[in-house]
C-alpha cells in the first residue's frame, strides 16, 4: 500500500518515513511532489493540498487530515465527495487543547496580560488579580471530543464549566449544557469566560458578533481557539473598547498569517498565539494515521469522520 503526504517540508518527509517505519513498516511512504503513478495512491495524509490534486488518485480509499479541521479539504470544489475525511483527533490532541484553554483560562482569571506588558515597560504596579478558578463561570461553545476534554479539565481545576452546541449534545459529569438557538442566549449570559472550540461551517461563521458579545455578562473574556472564521474582528474590537468585554485570548485567525497590519495586534486586551493551540507531533500523528489505515483495511468504522451534512 502507497501512502502520499502534504504535510511540511523535504526533511519533514524524512521525519514522516522514520516514524512509520515504526507504526507501519509495511506501508511506503510517498512525497507529495514524488513522480509516482496516481493509480497507485491508496491513502492520503494531507494538509492544505492544491485543488484538484486529490481527484487525480482513482483508487484512493481514505484521505486523512493532518489536523482537526477539515475546512483546507473541503474547500476544494473537486475534492472526492465519495471518499471519507478523517479529522486527526487524538488523546494528545485532546490533551493539548485541554490545557491550552486551562492554561489560557487561568492567565485571564489572574490578569496575567497586565504583567507581562507591565514587565515589557519595565514598570513595577501592584495591582489586584484576586479572583480564583471557582469564582469564574466557563461556557464552552461545541461539545466535540475537544470540548468535552476542555470541559473536564476545566471542572476539576474548579471552574465552574457550562456548554453549548448547535444540536443536542451533553457534558459529563452532570456539567449543565445548552443546545440551539433558544437555549442560547441564557447559556451566554452565565458565561464570565466564553471559549469557542465549535467546527467552522456556514452556520457557525461569524457567531462570535457583537450580538453574541452583548449577551455576556459585562466584563467577561474570550478564548477563541475554534476558527478564524467564527470572529467577527471588528466587534469584538469595540466591545473590549467599550469595557463590555476585558480581555481575548485568539489562537485562530482569518486569514492566517495574521497580517502584520491586523489592529489585533496591538490591543493591548488581546493576547495572541500563532494557531499552536493543539498541534499533535509527527510521531503521534503517524502513529493515528497508522492505526487509522490499519482499521480502514479491516472494514472496521472510523472515528471523527467528516459529516457533509452536519460540515464537520
Amino acid at each position: 500500500m502507497r501512502l502520499i503526504i502534504r504535510s511540511g517540508d523535504e526533511s519533514a518527509m524524512q521525519e514522516w518515513r522514520a516514524h512509520f517505519r515504526v507504526y507501519a513498516p509495511d506501508l511506503e511512504i510517498v512525497g507529495w511532489r514524488d513522480k509516482v503513478d496516481p493509480a497507485s495512491i491508496d491513502y492520503a495524509l494531507v494538509w492544505a493540498p492544491e485543488p484538484g490534486r486529490l481527484a487525480t488518485f482513482p483508487n484512493l480509499k481514505l484521505i486523512i487530515s493532518a489536523g482537526a479541521g477539515v475546512d483546507h479539504i473541503v474547500a476544494d470544489p473537486a475534492w472526492p465527495r465519495h471518499l471519507p475525511v478523517a479529522r486527526m483527533v487524538t488523546p494528545r490532541t485532546e490533551t493539548e487543547m485541554a490545557e491550552f484553554v486551562l492554561t489560557s483560562a487561568l492567565m485571564l482569571t489572574r490578569d496575567l496580560k497586565r504583567a507581562i506588558d507591565q514587565q515589557a515597560r519595565r514598570h513595577w504596579e501592584l495591582y489586584d488579580s484576586l479572583r480564583v478558578a471557582a469564582d469564574v463561570r466557563v461556557g464552552i461553545m461545541g461539545l466535540g471530543h475537544l470540548g468535552i476534554a476542555a470541559a473536564r479539565l476545566l471542572s476539576r481545576v474548579g471552574f465552574p464549566v457550562s456548554g453549548w452546541s448547535r444540536g443536542a449534545s451533553a457534558l459529563p459529569d452532570g456539567l449543565p449544557s445548552y443546545a440551539g438557538q433558544a437555549q442560547f442566549g441564557e447559556f451566554l449570559a452565565g458565561a464570565d469566560l466564553l471559549v469557542c472550540l465549535l467546527p467552522a461551517t456556514d452556520a457557525t461563521r461569524g457567531i462570535l458578533n457583537r450580538d453574541t458579545f452583548a449577551q455576556l455578562p459585562r466584563g467577561a473574556s474570550l478564548i477563541n481557539a475554534g476558527r478564524g472564521a467564527h470572529l467577527v474582528t471588528q466587534d469584538l474590537l469595540d466591545a473590549l473598547d467599550d469595557g463590555h468585554l476585558h480581555q481575548a485570548v485568539l489562537d485562530v485567525f482569518d486569514p492566517e498569517p495574521l497580517p502584520p497590519e491586523s489592529a489585533l495586534w496591538a490591543h493591548p486586551g488581546i493576547i495572541i498565539t500563532p494557531h499552536c493551540a493543539a498541534i499533535p507531533d509527527r510521531r503521534e500523528r503517524a502513529r493515528h494515521t497508522a492505526w487509522l489505515i490499519a482499521a480502514n483495511e479491516r472494514g472496521e468504522a472510523l472515528p471523527n469522520i467528516y459529516d457533509p451534512a452536519r460540515g464537520y
